[in-house]
């Protein structure tokens, strides 16, 4: 049986970075979308910074395919931890967390993510964004999302 909390997709990566400019790295939306794979816009639409109850629409594409979401933050703790619940028509489609903890060298960032579509919404939600196997494919996209974070950080 599979637990039903534990994360659809996750990673892990160590950056030679302080936990603040990490984390300020992952709450500058514009920044963060250079850095996500298949985000291409985030922009704030209530709040302007990272705060919980802060939301902001991200713009997506894959290949020809490009959607919309609007997402909420739940967590900001400054060096600590970001994340938000994401929304497509008002229909729940994730939550994503950065945790990140100081090590000895710079910091430990962990990038999560929990599928929280309803089973009718799936199918669609595949059509519509190109990608039919969200799970391989956040856990992929994670993956290179996390380099590109660590190439920054540390540049």
């Amino acid at each position: 049986m599979t637990n039903p909390d534990a994360a659809s997709a996750q990673a892990t990566v160590d950056i030679a970075a302080d936990p603040s400019a990490v984390y300020r790295l992952i709450t500058d939306l514009p920044t963060f979308a250079e850095l996500a794979e298949e985000t291409s816009e985030m922009r704030w639409k209530k709040g302007g910074e990272a705060r919980p109850g802060a939301v902001f629409v991200g713009r997506n594409r894959n290949g020809s395919r490009s959607w919309n979401t609007t997402c909420t933050v739940t967590d900001a703790a400054p060096g600590r931890v970001f994340a938000f619940d994401v929304h497509s028509m008002r229909i729940p489609v994730a939550h994503w967390r950065y945790e990140i903890a100081p090590t000895a060298t710079g910091c430990r960032v962990t990038e999560s993510t929990w599928d929280r579509r309803p089973g009718w919404f799936r199918k669609p939600a595949g059509w519509a964004t190109g990608v039919s196997d969200r799970a391989t494919a956040n856990a992929a996209h994670i993956a290179a999302t996390l380099q590109r974070l660590k190439a920054r950080a540390e540049d």
